[in-house]
């Protein structure tokens, strides 16, 4: 993780998550300046307001941020959520915990199966031609008492992702599809119930390193 201070706000950048959705060098660029040697993030660039609201819409969580000016950091969703997106990652965002570890409030998880970063995503799902819709169906389940909170994410060795918590499960369109507190992510990409696991990570002799 690179700290690159500035006057007034800290971006924290972690490019073993970074999945390339180019919100940054799009939405500021004279702050994340793409394709330059040396150095390419320049914190003093843009107001601390303006890269706080920019790290928050980094769907990977690869940009954080820490505010030197006595401002809040950020703070975690009212409302956990799990988008599985089309022929793509599910984007996860709540108060993480992966493995056991404090992982901020966002990350992309890997359900193609081919990451190298397991279990994140890194992109191969793009070269590697994985094709699963992100309107998934809608399952009636009961509401829940609360939508925030923590959410563990256990990744099982040559196995699913297990998320518990609080978890409302999106459409890649924003729509919901059902609310749950349990559930197994399929990440070999072989299931027949995407984004569930349905077992056939067994069936496929599937590995996670």
């Amino acid at each position: 993780m690179q700290h690159i201070k500035g006057k007034e706000i800290t971006i924290l950048f972690d490019g073993k998550k970074c999945i390339h959705a180019r919100n940054c060098v799009l939405t500021q660029p004279e702050v994340f300046k793409a394709g330059v040697k040396g150095d390419w993030i320049f914190p003093d660039n843009a107001s601390a307001e303006d890269i706080a609201i920019l790290a928050q819409i980094c769907p990977s969580g690869a940009i954080q941020y820490e505010r030197n000016d006595g401002s809040k950091n950020e703070a975690a969703p009212k409302v956990n959520t799990a988008r599985v997106s089309e022929n793509g990652p599910v984007i996860v965002r709540g108060e993480l915990e992966i493995d056991g570890e404090a992982a901020g409030n966002r990350a992309t998880l890997c359900r193609c199966g081919k990451s190298k970063n397991k279990p994140f995503c890194d992109g191969a799902h793009s070269a590697d031609g994985f094709a699963a819709t992100g309107e998934i169906p809608i399952i009636e389940a009961q509401a829940l008492d609360n939508r925030d909170g923590k959410l563990s994410i256990t990744s099982l060795e040559n196995g699913p992702i297990i998320i518990a918590g609080n978890l409302e499960v999106l459409m890649g369109s924003g729509k919901k599809s059902t609310t749950t507190q349990k559930m197994a992510l399929c990440r070999c990409g072989a299931s027949a119930n995407k984004p569930y696991c349905d077992g056939s990570h067994v069936k496929i002799g599937f590995k996670t390193s």
